[in-house]
């Protein structure tokens, strides 16, 4: 298998040890303890766990919204931890990230049109905004929202409308890499299935690499090809989607399955579910 686009090695994140940001600092209470994780292109791998596990801590770790006390992180051969802001700039366009929640990360005084044009002019992908309007046009098209939707504002929208709008803004860019954390947390089951299958849709379409954390496995084993599981700060089993379902090794792995409501999680669920494209 070529080399994964985005890795971890090692990886320790602590919060709370104080110091200040250029004294040396005193070892905080760890939230992540020695993480090894890995997506390659095209790939999307779930990262799932109880509150508190840490899977939240890792996704941004390999942003770079937090900073690891050990261990490292790269993109594409890139070791993102020796890089500083100039060094940053050209990799922000390729390494997107789509919120839990919309409504917080969407300027509620800027049309959906605007929300999605100004990144492409700002990144150079459109040479005017007559050609970044029409960007945002085809971008809305592909998350299933209509073509009126481009001059509504954030508050005009349902929470799954609002939420198509979150992953357009990501894949606007034409990013390599996209960080999912906890994205359909909020939404009805039937909502969820379509905002799933667009992504599905999406990351075969783009090439896409995508992390997916989320609390719910079910979700997990109907779009992801790999899984890791944390706990308390460490993976604690890691593997692809069917024999991690089918054969946990794990105790914890399998405690979570079974908290699971349906007793045989089938991942059929996401095609049967996503019946509606209505854009809700």
């Amino acid at each position: 298998m070529s080399a994964p686009l985005v890795a971890a090695r090692g990886l320790v994140v602590a919060y709370g040890g104080g110091g200040g940001l250029f004294a040396r600092r005193r070892l905080g209470v760890p939230v992540l303890r020695g993480v090894d994780f890995a997506v390659h292109r095209g790939e999307t791998v779930g990262v799932v766990g109880e509150s508190g596990s840490g899977k939240s801590t890792l996704g941004r770790a390999l942003l770079g919204l937090v900073r690891p006390v050990a261990g490292t992180v790269s993109f594409d051969g890139i070791d993102l931890l020796g890089l500083d802001e100039a060094g940053w700039r050209p990799l922000r366009r390729r390494m997107q990230m789509i919120f839990q929640d919309p409504m917080s990360s969407l300027n509620p005084r800027h049309t959906i049109g605007r929300i999605l044009a100004e990144p492409a002019l700002l990144h150079g992908l459109a040479p005017d905004r007559h050609t970044a309007e029409r960007i945002a046009g085809d971008v809305l098209d592909r998350v299933g929202l209509p073509a009126a939707a481009i001059d509504r504002y954030p508050h005009e929208l349902s929470g799954g409308q609002r939420q198509r709008v979150g992953i357009a803004r990501a894949v606007v860019l034409r990013p390599d890499f996209v960080l999912a954390d906890e994205i359909v947390s909020g939404l009805d089951v039937s909502t969820q299935a379509q905002v799933l299958t667009i992504l599905k849709g999406l990351t075969a379409e783009m090439g896409l690499a995508m992390a997916f954390i989320s609390h719910d496995l079910s979700v997990v084993r109907a779009l992801c090809d790999r899984v890791y599981v944390m706990r308390a700060g460490i993976v604690e089993e890691e593997g692809t989607s069917e024999a991690l379902f089918r054969t946990p090794k794990s105790a914890y792995t399998r405690m979570l399955i079974d908290a699971i409501p349906l007793p045989d999680p089938d991942p059929g669920w996401l095609e049967r579910g996503a019946v509606s494209e209505d854009a809700a």
